[in-house]
């Protein structure tokens, strides 16, 4: 297959992703089926049959990668990054030296430009042109982080953050201690 025409696993969920490699390798096996039995009178005596061992379920899926050893679907990608920038934001200086503003501007303007999801990136292009990143304080980029997420969630019919608990969820742990 040419490779503009592979699924993006970052652009498609995972489901889907897997759903198309699925298809494409059943419509590989099933060729090949059908070439072996086209010549099945040639390859066997009456009577012979296949001296390979049958294979269980369990057998065919033993080397199977795991979801840690596959590369991250948009979901997975989606939540990396909002978790690296929450977390970033949330240790982001309370007064940030005037390179340091310049870096965090030029971190989330990059995002924009290379983000594996075209669509995710067109996004966020959109909203620093629209509402630029407040990056005087770590409060101000926490609450323009926070706000620009919920605005994504709206869009994919997600729940919203409660903005005024972004300490909590990023930097201290909830009151309790539960996080230890």
């Amino acid at each position: 297959m040419p490779e503009e025409e592979k699924p993006c696993r970052v652009c498609t969920g995972f489901t889907a992703w897997r759903r198309k490699q699925t298809s494409d390798r059943t419509r590989a096996q099933a060729a090949a089926a059908a070439a072996a039995s086209a010549t099945e009178g040639f390859a066997r005596r009456p009577g012979q049959t296949d001296s390979a061992p049958s294979t269980t379920r369990a057998d065919a899926n033993a080397d199977a990668p795991t979801s840690a050893q596959c590369p991250p679907d948009g979901y997975e990608l989606g939540n990396a990054t909002w978790t690296f920038l929450h977390t970033t934001a949330a240790y982001y200086p309370d007064e940030p030296s005037p390179a340091q503003r310049f870096a965090m501007r030029q971190l989330l303007t990059g995002l924009g430009q290379l983000y594996p999801c075209g669509d995710c990136a067109d996004h966020l292009r959109d909203e620093i042109r629209r509402h630029p990143p407040d990056v005087t304080s770590r409060a101000t980029l926490s609450e323009w982080l926070c706000e620009t997420h919920n605005e994504v969630n709206r869009r994919l019919g997600k729940p919203i953050f409660d903005c005024r608990r972004t300490d909590e969820r990023w930097r201290d742990g909830p009151a309790d201690g539960s996080c230890g």
